[in-house]
């Protein structure tokens, strides 16, 4: 287990809605750019979750077949469709590994384009699925403008499923807190996180994930060594000498709350 993990993320009170037309299991949302986004960026608040009984459910709005395969496009006699279906593959593996499920909506990457299809179909999945929490990209990233577009998406979707009005069915969502999680040049993107959440529990499932990216197999010593930074740093914020491992976040909305502790 993770020790602070809940409270780390879900400093309020347990909201009533969490998929009640599912199973009394409270959902987590993790939006993802690419096909591997979700693993090295939040794997652990991943498992940690799940490893709690909540229900984590990874939204892949594209495989990242051109922008983030250079490993696969140096394969002979590689296609797009071939790429596509490696990426997809490398990804229900690591989602798999972290305890959660996956849907793809193979929008395209590179560029990353929104429509009006998509948005109904992640209207439907907050008001059906009435997650607690959501993870998402961070709003700027000059490196991959996939990033923030995902960021933008999801953060739409909630605020469409929250109108009464918007003609699909199922209730109108509550406010689920967002959290960005860390880019990977954070001092680019305007990155400031205000959470660090320990992940020393789960980082042996994170890495098993890391490594089962095969296209991009380079990044994982890279968010390993991050890993171990921000967990030095969480350790010097909290004095909790225990944690070896954290992940970076930064909250979209004010915490609403009756305690500062």
């Amino acid at each position: 287990m993770l020790p602070g993990v809940y409270d780390a993320l879900h400093h309020r009170a347990p909201s009533e809605e969490s998929c009640p037309s599912m199973s009394d299991q409270p959902c987590v949302f993790v939006f993802s750019a690419h096909a591997a986004d979700f693993v090295w960026r939040a794997g652990g608040a991943i498992a940690g979750y799940a490893a709690r009984g909540h229900r984590v459910r990874i939204l892949c709005l594209s495989y990242g077949e051109r922008g983030e395969s250079q490993g696969a496009w140096a394969e002979p006699g590689i296609t797009l469709e071939k790429v596509k279906a490696m990426r997809r593959g490398e990804s229900e593996r690591a989602a798999g590994l972290l305890g959660a499920e996956v849907r793809f909506f193979d929008l395209g990457d590179y560029p990353l384009r929104a429509n009006d299809t998509l948005m109904d179909e992640l209207v439907r999945e907050y008001r059906t699925h009435r997650p607690s929490l959501v993870l998402t990209h961070s709003s700027a990233d000059p490196y991959n403008p996939d990033h923030p577009v995902a960021h933008r998406i999801s953060l739409d979707a909630r605020v469409y499923a929250q109108a009464d009005g918007y003609p699909l069915p199922g209730k109108s969502l509550g406010a689920p807190p967002v959290f960005m999680f860390e880019p990977h040049q954070p001092e680019q993107c305007g990155f400031v996180p205000d959470v660090l959440l320990d992940v020393t529990g789960a980082w042996e499932q994170k890495r098993a994930a890391m490594e089962s990216m095969g296209a991009q197999r380079h990044l994982v010593e890279y968010y390993t060594d991050l890993g171990r930074r921000r967990g030095t740093q969480a350790v010097r914020n909290s004095g909790r000498k225990g944690i070896t491992y954290a992940e970076a976040y930064q909250r979209v909305f004010p915490q609403v709350t009756g305690d500062l502790t």
